[in-house]
């Protein structure tokens, strides 16, 4: 999830609210839409199997639809194969995840054709990825179509992990996301890894000084060090987000307080902790039991920009091309 916010501007955010959407999202859209098959409890089924063999799968899919819905919306475009298509940009080069959400399509599928979306099996599979690592189970809600288009270019919109924190902020806002859920959604970094080419610059040349960035735990800089040597390919190697012992894959509050001792490992993390805009509530989510409830009700509100619904759109039968 190192690459996180759009760039959109605010008119085309306002439009697209419009015009790609033509229906409403409302929680249960699937029940009664399959027969006796509980579209939701299959796919969590799915998904508790698959985390038994491949924990960080919390972070895989968290981390795939942020990308996915930072574009344009949730609508799976992210997921379109193609020469040109979002994959192939280098945000999105190091996302993983697809395979899984294949294998859940081809599930839902074999009891369900052609009803359920791949848009709403990734935003439904990424809520129990996280209600299985240690999150709340939030109420989703769907009714979301796929995208018929998938475009390189405008997963370039989407900035990396070093963005400056105003920039990510006003983004957000644009979202009609505000500071609160800003603060609380980067709380997703409590799972996941980030590569070392996001920051590896913090531990060998910070801004150009070719020394470690001061902000930084110095028993951090020499850990990550270890594992991002400065002549490696920083694509290579990866680090957990949350440097918490034995936490990566767990949904906990362990991001937060690792920020509040200097153990923030990419930019945008550390200064979380630094900024006066949130610094306290960095401070306060680092102790708060309802952190996760909070986190579910940001997804909901992110999920829901953009999409498409009604008749705009299709029901892939395969996540990865559109129907022929």
């Amino acid at each position: 999830m190192a690459n996180l916010f759009t760039t959109l501007a605010l008119v085309f955010v306002m439009s697209a609210l419009i015009s790609r959407s033509d229906g409403q999202l409302t929680s249960g859209f699937y029940n009664g839409k399959c027969g006796n098959t509980s579209v939701e409890q299959l796919i969590f089924n799915q998904v508790k199997s698959m985390m038994q063999s491949n924990p960080g799968l919390v972070g895989d899919l968290t981390r795939l639809s942020f990308h996915d819905c930072f574009v344009k919306g949730c609508d799976a475009s992210v997921m379109l194969d193609g020469p040109t298509s979002e994959k192939t940009a280098p945000e999105n080069l190091n996302l993983d995840g697809f395979d899984d959400i294949d294998t859940i399509k081809a599930a839902v599928e074999g009891v369900c054709p052609g009803v359920v979306s791949c848009a709403d099996i990734l935003v439904m599979a990424t809520r129990d990825t996280i209600n299985i690592a240690g999150g709340s189970r939030y109420q989703v809600q769907t009714g979301r179509r796929d995208s018929l288009t998938s475009k390189a270019a405008d997963a370039a919109n989407v900035p990396g992990a070093n963005i400056p924190l105003t920039n990510a902020i006003s983004a957000l806002a644009k979202m009609g996301l505000n500071l609160n859920d800003f603060v609380v959604l980067l709380g997703a970094h409590t799972v996941g890894i980030a590569h070392c080419n996001n920051f590896q610059d913090r531990l060998y040349n910070f801004s150009g000084t070719g020394k470690p960035d001061p902000t930084m735990d110095p028993a951090l800089v020499q850990s990550l060090m270890s594992t991002c040597p400065s002549n490696l390919d920083g694509t290579q190697n990866q680090a957990f987000l949350d440097q918490t012992a034995n936490s990566g894959d767990t949904f906990d509050t362990g991001y937060y307080k690792q920020i509040l001792i200097k153990r923030g490992v990419t930019k945008i993390d550390q200064r979380l902790g630094t900024d006066s805009r949130t610094k306290a509530m960095v401070g306060n989510l680092a102790g708060d039991s309802t952190f996760s409830v909070k986190f579910g009700k940001a997804m909901v509100k992110m999920t829901s920009f953009g999409v498409l619904t009604g008749t705009n759109g299709e029901v892939r039968k395969i996540c990865s091309k559109v129907n022929s």
